[in-house]
């Protein structure tokens, strides 16, 4: 799908793209990801791939556009990706039209570079009945991203659909992030899209069957750490990405061998 050539890789988003879940201490931000992964497998079968992520955790799309738009625009990019209106669903009182315009805009945006784009549904996670009612509007919105990636000509890696995010080991503590296991094999997913050999292996490994007591106990911990004070945010009107910046804001190049962990020795 890709020419030969190595190009640029700009990655724009939230969590999802930060690669939140996927902790890395060494690298930007404490965390690696699949966009890392991708990038590093462009390099390993092509050396000369140049990098950027702009994405950061908690970002809506008002803030992806006036943030991360221009600057990926003029980085030039040959290939975007981008997963965005996530946590725009989440949000009490939003509407999926209004999420679904200011996507289209940010993808028709994007389109325009003549870049390969690739979009992504989102995964529709069933943790808690605390959280049902946003899942009609993820379907409402992920139905739309569909739409929208067949009018722009955007390749689309349609996470929803993903039957290995089934299995509780590709998800974090919070439930709500990929776990590194969840985003190595989002990677390989995107690299297959690309038609870009690597290898990266999947083993759809199960944890073993928890008691009543042990999943009571995970709930009330999973409630008290993750849900209560991802709601207390809400409230007060922070996130936890109002003090990052993106981890790769400038175009690095890759190198072929050990990737991008050679960057922050």
């Amino acid at each position: 799908m890709l020419d030969q050539e190595p190009g640029r890789y700009v990655a724009l988003g939230d969590s999802f793209t930060e690669g939140v879940g996927d902790i890395s201490k060494q690298r930007p931000n404490g965390v690696r990801g699949w966009s890392d992964r991708v990038a590093e497998g462009l390099a390993s079968d092509s050396p000369g791939w140049e990098y950027a992520n702009l994405a950061i955790r908690s970002k809506r799309l008002r803030h992806i556009i006036a943030e991360q738009l221009e600057p990926a625009i003029a980085m030039e990019p040959t290939l975007i990706t981008l997963y965005a209106g996530g946590n725009d669903v989440m949000d009490l009182g939003t509407k999926v039209a209004d999420i679904l315009a200011e996507y289209e805009f940010l993808v028709g945006r994007l389109a325009q570079t003549g870049a390969t784009l690739i979009l992504f549904t989102g995964y529709d996670v069933e943790v808690s009945p605390i959280l049902g009612p946003l899942r009609r509007k993820n379907h409402a919105y992920n139905d739309g991203v569909r739409l929208i990636a067949a009018k722009y000509g955007a390749v689309l890696v349609d996470y929803a659909t993903f039957a290995a995010y089934a299995n509780t080991r590709m998800w974090g503590p919070d439930r709500l992030h990929m776990s590194k296991a969840g985003h190595k094999y989002m990677a390989a997913r995107v690299l297959d899209v690309l038609e870009v050999p690597h290898g990266i292996t999947h083993r759809d490994k199960r944890k073993a069957p928890r008691g009543v007591r042990q999943r009571a106990r995970e709930h009330h911990v999973w409630v008290t750490e993750w849900v209560l004070p991802m709601f207390g945010r809400k409230l007060r009107g922070t996130t936890l990405g109002d003090a990052l910046g993106p981890r790769w804001p400038e175009p690095v190049r890759v190198p072929p061998k050990k990737g991008l962990k050679k960057l922050t020795r």
